[in-house]
């Protein structure tokens, strides 16, 4: 009678997902613990990679050779290409799918999103989020087609972008009256439209697409209003959703929608579970700034959040309480933002010069909730500084409150 062998690896520290979040957390891991075995399972056959470069510095110059994440020199191994299947807390294992049996001491998980999906899109359409994603598209520059962006929000503002300063047909379409119009006032999302056409994009708002047909070898993005656009190619940028099924499958609390729906972790990064943490794009976290539970999908959160959760995995015992910014170039125009930029609260914007350089202010019963800084650098911290004072500001007192002169 034969019996089966089974492999089991143990390492001292297991992370699931092979992102931002996972290589910050590996040198998180060896800044506390210089000896601890650390595993990264990932299911892309890539090692960790700058993914803002995806839709930003690769266009404009930097070299794909310069987009990979510092780790470890030792300690680490790399299972790429293959994906954790179940999680078994219990017995502190995870299975994977080509069936090899993980063994940790401690789990973290970095599952990050999948892109939403259209269902009525063809299956040619790219959901922009990774590095193959990013070849799909070099692929498609200088055969002088057009390429259909659905999307006005953060990805598909920088793609179109990126393509148009790269010679490309980018046609924008996507429900909303401008580009960005979730996050910006109305007034500068509609600048924003008119600015993108005066860079060659094709702009047309106010349309939701509801179907996509196939037309003389190329694609019919067809609008609820019965309006159709013609395009070569598709590509959706129209968010993500969490990964947390594996989680959810192991008994690990997952957090209601309002709370952004992620893996719900505490200011440590601890799930519910014993030994198991998460980090990144799939965790909601409780942030003191501003009193509200968030999940953020952006590079510095990833990054610093990541890196806490190592540190914390062996040993610290300082909370997560990091504000996280993110940033955009959109042409020769970019900004940076801080905390709650929600175009449904009051906004007060602060013009040094209408929409090309200035500061934002988003309001909640007179209290700063979230601040943009757009072309204005420097001022991060002042930003967060006058979120956290939680002051009650009259428009006439922010007029000249940012920026603050050093």
């Amino acid at each position: 009678m034969h019996h089966l062998e089974v492999v089991m690896d143990f390492f001292h520290y297991l992370i699931i997902g092979g992102g931002m979040t996972a290589a910050a957390a590996a040198l998180g891991i060896r800044e506390n613990d210089p000896t601890g075995s650390i595993a990264i399972l990932s299911d892309e056959s890539h090692r960790p990679y700058d993914r803002p470069d995806l839709s930003k510095k690769l266009w404009t110059g930097k070299s794909e050779d310069k987009i990979w994440r510092k780790l470890p020199a030792e300690g680490l191994t790399l299972r790429l290409g293959d994906a954790a299947a179940v999680i078994e807390p219990s017995r502190k294992q995870v299975t994977t799918a080509s069936g090899a049996t993980l063994v940790y001491q401690k789990l973290l998980l970095a599952t990050g999103g999948t892109p939403r999906k259209l269902p009525f899109a063809p299956p040619e359409t790219v959901y922009f989020r990774t590095l193959d994603d990013y070849r799909a598209l070099r692929a498609w520059q200088g055969q002088g087609r057009r390429i259909g962006i659905i999307g006005g929000g953060f990805i598909g503002s920088e793609i179109a972008a990126a393509l148009a300063l790269n010679g490309e047909k980018a046609v924008m379409v996507f429900p909303e009256v401008g580009i960005g119009a979730r996050l910006f006032p109305a007034g500068l999302a509609t600048f924003l439209n008119d600015y993108y056409r005066q860079k060659g994009v094709d702009v047309l708002p106010g349309l939701e697409i509801e179907a996509i047909d196939r037309r003389d070898g190329s694609f019919v993005l067809m609008a609820k209003d019965g309006q159709e656009v013609m395009v070569d190619h598709i590509v959706a940028g129209i968010g993500i959703r969490p990964n947390t099924a594996l989680a959810q499958s192991a008994g690990i609390e997952i957090a209601r929608p309002e709370q952004g729906g992620g893996i719900l972790v505490d200011d440590h990064l601890r799930t519910n579970l014993p030994d198991i943490y998460a980090a990144g794009d799939v965790a909601s976290f409780y942030e003191p700034a501003l009193g509200r539970w968030t999940r953020v999908e952006h590079e510095d959160n990833a990054v610093s959040m990541g890196k806490h959760a190592g540190s914390v995995m062996a040993g610290s015992t300082a909370p997560y309480t990091h504000q996280s910014f993110f940033f955009s170039d959109l042409f020769d125009l970019g900004y940076e933002a801080v905390g709650e930029v929600d175009s449904r609260l009051e906004t007060y914007a602060a013009w040094v010069e209408p929409y090309r350089q200035g500061v934002v202010y988003y309001l909640k019963d007179q209290l700063v909730r979230g601040v943009l800084l757009w072309n204005t650098w420097g001022q991060l911290q002042p930003a967060r500084d006058l979120i956290a004072a939680a002051q009650p500001l009259t428009p006439a007192q922010l007029k000249r409150r940012l920026p603050v002169k050093a």
